[in-house]
């Protein structure tokens, strides 16, 4: 039962990250879930989690490599060999030299055979991390599909050589001949097995297929059970397991086509499925990284024989060393290959390459892995430390990836070769085609009138926008727009509380609208504000819709009474921007004057409603309600993909506010 909570823990771990990146998207997700994971720890939760490196790579590393062998494009791959092979193998064996040599010089107690296990295990960079970082990071195309090959070929390479120098310390003896000869071995035949058995899974479901068995949940389990029996089988012949995933994960797209040509359905339900599966593993890697952090840094910080600002000092200066190693390595063969290009392209693209070089989960797992005690019955020599220099790495390149990488591939944005980033009014309109597109999938026989009803309007939206882009992004126009909102509000208010001293509404009429005007204004605010203020709003709902009985519920006296206040604030508004509006805030002005005459439209259609048609209109509410989140979901996966920046995120969430400050929020129950 104690497994089964912690597992929900990390679980709601995950969850939670994934808000604060939607509230912080500058900060990435894998970041949030190192920090969480972390501080499960440090919190007296009494929740401790060993972590198993064989279970490990099993459970986690097997099917988000197979993952990313299906998903990476084979093509581009096969174009990007010789770099690929270049600094999956090459510099993977320079990094285990030089650093192995480099740090058995700077820290002696750590011996030679150590210090090359702790050069191999730090040479892999992390395909995972890789992936979590290059969606919010602008990388040219060429350069991402690099660092995925690297991710997917150098974790066989540095895991290899890491075995070999663990057991060289373990044994106390080596032979240069025999680790080249097991390498190859290793290597190819982890491949051949990774290809094999993918071929025999894709023609068992195959198979089953002519025989009529065509249900998708079955051959589901086939293909998630896939790189776990490759995996296990290749590690049981003693030859490279993850190589053996990352063939298989490659040698099912590009045998799908002809072995799987009609298999279309399964195809839609394997890539949900495949995608709630990554989702749950990514999350679950970094959270259990940040598990384990503070018991490495804890052993080494407590430890009276370690001075600590000198264990700090080491991580910074390996860091820095795989760093130089690794631009020194692209640039030279980068100038070789690339003779036409100047010398400022080959800096900037070998700096990406460079940083873009994140360590993760695998390193940590390896290090883990490392045996207590040598064949003597000795303690493994500084393992702790190998442990902790592991863990800082691992998080100095992640901070530094997601600091500093930004701020790079943000200067190569006048590069229109490159520059995948969309202006601010192609983002509106991208925003608005995303919520339809959801929107027309949501579509039954049921809600079609109402969805087609909203469809309509969003219609009108995008015809808008493209005739007179409107939001330019720019910070004065956005305050500009806030001001005159904020002074059309105001009016309102005036308006609202004249006909109640005057009697021409009703009190309760008047809070209604008085906690609509509040949202609106909090919208208008800061993001911060809006969020408190939706949360605030939402339990409300909950609470009045789980109190309130049939008597409490408004009449449809009370609900004309209400539209009529609607239209006569409107007018006072609109009187009032009006009468404000000079030479410089035209565009301002105007901008607010479409959500009120748009707000006059509706409450004016409102107003001729039948009984049957209030029920559509409480449902077309709630639908443009979900068509407001479909556009704040939009904007979260444009950013992810490196669509739109950082600065814009802003801009664009202030052109969805203005969107759902337009929306009626009276309470129809």
């Amino acid at each position: 039962m104690e497994l089964f909570l912690i597992i929900l823990g990390l679980l709601a771990l995950i969850a939670v990250s994934n808000v604060l990146n939607r509230i912080v998207p500058a900060v990435p997700v894998p970041l949030f879930q190192i920090a969480l994971g972390a501080l499960l720890v440090l919190l007296p939760t009494g929740i401790e989690l060993e972590l198993e490196p064989e279970l490990f790579f099993i459970l986690f590393i097997a099917p988000l490599l197979y993952n990313d062998g299906r998903r990476t494009p084979r093509d581009e791959l096969w174009k990007l060999r010789g770099w690929i092979l270049l600094l999956a193998v090459g510099l993977v064996f320079v990094t285990v030299v030089v650093g192995g040599y480099g740090i058995h010089w700077m820290i002696p107690s750590i011996p030679l055979s150590a210090a090359f296990a702790l050069a191999a295990i730090l040479s892999p960079t992390d395909a995972v991390a890789v992936g979590a970082l290059s969606g919010r990071i602008n990388l040219p195309k060429g350069i991402l599909r690099l660092l995925e090959g690297e991710a997917l070929m150098n974790d066989a390479s540095g895991l290899v050589a890491f075995k070999f120098a663990v057991a060289a310390t373990v044994t106390g003896a080596f032979s240069l001949a025999n680790a080249s000869w097991s390498f190859i071995v290793i290597a190819l035949g982890g491949v051949l097995v990774g290809i094999v058995l993918s071929l025999l899974f894709i023609s068992v479901k195959s198979f089953l297929r002519r025989l009529g068995i065509e249900d998708a949940t079955m051959h589901m389990l086939i293909q998630i059970l896939t790189p776990f029996v490759i995996y296990l089988i290749a590690e049981e012949l003693g030859v490279s397991g993850i190589l053996g995933v990352v063939a298989g994960g490659i040698f099912h797209t590009m045998a799908k086509d002809r072995l799987e040509p009609y298999a279309t359905k399964l195809q839609v339900v394997s890539s949900s499925t495949w995608s709630v599966i990554i989702f749950i593993l990514n999350g679950l890697v970094f959270i259990l990284l940040g598990l384990q952090i503070p018991h490495v840094t804890e052993v080494i910080w407590e430890d009276p024989k370690f001075n600590n600002a000198r264990a700090i000092g080491y991580v910074l200066v390996i860091t820095l060393a795989l760093y130089a190693l690794r631009f020194i390595w692209v640039y030279i063969f980068s100038s070789l290959e690339r003779i036409g290009d100047s010398r400022k392209v080959r800096l900037k693209s070998t700096l990406l390459t460079t940083l873009s070089g994140v360590r993760g989960a695998v390193t940590l797992a390896g290090a883990f892995s490392i045996p207590l005690v040598l064949d003597d019955g000795s303690a493994f020599p500084e393992r702790n430390l190998i442990l902790f220099l592991s863990a800082g790495v691992i998080l100095v390149t992640l901070l530094v990836a997601s600091i500093v990488l930004p701020l790079l591939s943000r200067r190569q944005e006048g590069d229109e070769a490159e520059n995948k980033h969309l202006g601010e009014q192609e983002a509106q309109v991208r925003i608005l085609e995303l919520a339809v597109q959801s929107l027309k999938e949501e579509i039954t026989s049921e809600n079609r009138d109402v969805i087609l009803t909203v469809l309509s309007d969003y219609g009108q939206k995008l015809r808008q926008i493209r005739a007179n882009p409107g939001f330019k992004g720019q910070r004065a126009w956005r305050s500009a727009v806030q001001a005159k909102w904020l002074l059309a509000i105001r009016a309102e208010r005036e308006e609202a509380k004249r006909l109640l001293e005057r009697g021409e509404v009703a009190e309760e009429t008047a809070k209604r609208f008085d906690m609509i005007l509040d949202r609106t204004e909090s919208l208008m605010a800061n993001r911060t504000q809006a969020v408190a203020h939706s949360l605030r709003f939402g339990i409300k709902r909950l609470l009045r819709s789980a109190t309130r009985g049939k008597k409490d519920r408004w009449s449809r006296t009370d609900i004309e009474a209400f539209r009529e206040l609607r239209l006569r604030t409107s007018k006072a508004a609109i009187a009032k921007l009006q009468e404000s509006a000079g030479q410089e805030d035209q565009l301002a002005v105007s901008a607010v004057l479409q959500h009120y005459q748009d707000s006059l439209r509706r409450a004016s259609e409102s107003l001729q409603a039948t009984a049957k048609s209030e029920e559509f209109q409480r449902e077309k509410i709630e639908w443009e309600r979900r068509a407001i989140q479909m556009e704040r979901d939009a904007l979260q996966t444009m950013y992810a993909n490196g669509e739109v920046t950082l600065a814009m995120v802003n801009n664009l969430r202030f052109f969805i506010n203005t969107m759902e400050a337009g929306l009626s929020e009276e309470e129809m129950e």
